[in-house]
């Protein structure tokens, strides 16, 4: 996260939203997937402290400091009724707010309500407030080197509806582990693909966004768990997010949603919505179905299948056999015009012994890693 610059002694250290399009909220995804207790301000109020808070050196007394000026600002108040509507806010988080978060524990599940910020301390005079941390989240907050997600608090500012940042919460979590395994392998290609189109059933749809008593009929809750909030994370975050649903029998028992992230001028593409994006999106595909099939016809294929480096099935992934293709098998063709086709496989042979490395790593960039620090040494091998 960010960095708190020094001050000078007995001066305290003051976060701001000046540049809140750059701030990132990271939680743990048992905190993103736990019952949130609390109405949107509470919760926009808990994300927006917790973006505070750097993760590297996290505040050893759980405290860190707001702007209320910026405060306001993250919130959109102007009025002069502000200060009182916050302390309302306040008021609200501290009495009724709380995160119910259910976790595995030996052979049944453990079950914690944490009141997250308890302590808030502020002045009518001064624009600082000191938001602490309750101890019990804070693992869920700092202990962050597995199973965690990383979302723009920006999103979250322009979202006006409590189930709309849960959903986004959990969507952002799941497009995170597409992201994560897409690029460093270690999911089989159908679990990767339904990290970026996941399922929940309607029972745990609703003890996520707490409407287990609520909204009976399924076209209410429908409306308000949603299609009003998609429209909210289409119109204002970085997602662009559809759904289907699931029927068993006459009943809808399931909602598979489908996230694709927009294009934009930060990473040097087009908007989803842009005809050129478009058109290029299409010639990338035809090239990728070009490579594919080069890839299904090429000896080095075969060879790969002889030793066990590739099942038929990863064949289905076309993701995986282009990037062989283009990235990989020119390689190959290097090692054969030095050595031969024998050369090839006695080099596969060799990458085969060491499956065990290899089960753990992306395919392609595992072979693709082999053949590229392999070849430097047959090539000094035929200059001496």
């Amino acid at each position: 996260m960010y960095s708190i610059p020094e001050k000078q002694e007995n001066q305290k250290q003051v976060l701001t939203l000046n540049e809140l399009s750059k701030r990132k909220v990271v939680e743990h995804n048992s905190l993103i997937t736990s019952i949130a207790k609390m109405d949107k301000t509470p919760l926009k109020m808990f994300e927006l402290a917790v973006s505070c808070i750097n993760t590297e050196e996290p505040p050893k007394d759980n405290i860190v400091y707001l702007s209320k000026r910026d405060l306001f600002a993250f919130f959109k108040v102007s009025d002069n009724d502000k200060h009182s509507r916050f302390k309302e806010a306040i008021e609200k988080m501290q009495k009724q707010a709380f995160f119910q978060i259910k976790e595995e524990a030996g052979k049944g599940f453990k079950f914690k309500s944490i009141v997250p910020i308890p302590y808030v301390e502020w002045t009518d005079y001064y624009d600082e407030v000191k938001i602490e941390f309750h101890r019990e989240i804070m693992p869920y907050l700092i202990n962050l080197k597995k199973n965690f997600t990383q979302h723009a608090l920006s999103d979250i500012a322009e979202l006006n509806s409590k189930y709309s940042i849960i959903l986004y919460r959990w969507l952002s979590m799941n497009y995170s582990q597409y992201e994560h395994y897409s690029t460093k392998g270690g999911r089989r290609a159908e679990q990767v693909e339904s990290y970026r189109n996941p399922s929940i059933s309607i029972k745990e749809l609703r003890i996520m966004t707490d409407t287990v008593n609520d909204y009976e009929r399924f076209q209410s809750l429908e409306t308000w768990i949603l299609k009003k909030p998609i429209e909210e994370i289409n119109a204002h975050t970085h997602f662009n997010v559809t759904y289907d649903k699931i029927k068993a029998g006459r009943s809808i028992d399931s909602i598979v949603f489908h996230i694709e992230k927009k294009r934009t001028a930060d990473d040097n593409s087009y908007k989803l919505d842009d005809q050129a994006y478009i058109e290029d999106k299409k010639q990338k595909e035809e090239t990728e179905k070009d490579l594919v099939f080069e890839a299904m016809k090429s000896k080095y294929t075969q060879i790969l299948l002889e030793n066990m480096l590739l099942s038929p099935y990863e064949m289905t992934d076309t993701a995986l056999m282009a990037g062989l293709q283009a990235h990989v098998y020119p390689l190959y063709d290097e090692l054969k015009d030095l050595r031969g086709l024998n050369g090839v496989k006695e080099h596969l042979s060799y990458v085969a012994s060491k499956q065990e490395d290899y089960s753990k790593r992306n395919i392609a960039k595992y072979l693709k890693k082999a053949i590229e620090q392999y070849l430097p040494t047959v090539k000094r091998q035929d200059l001496s």
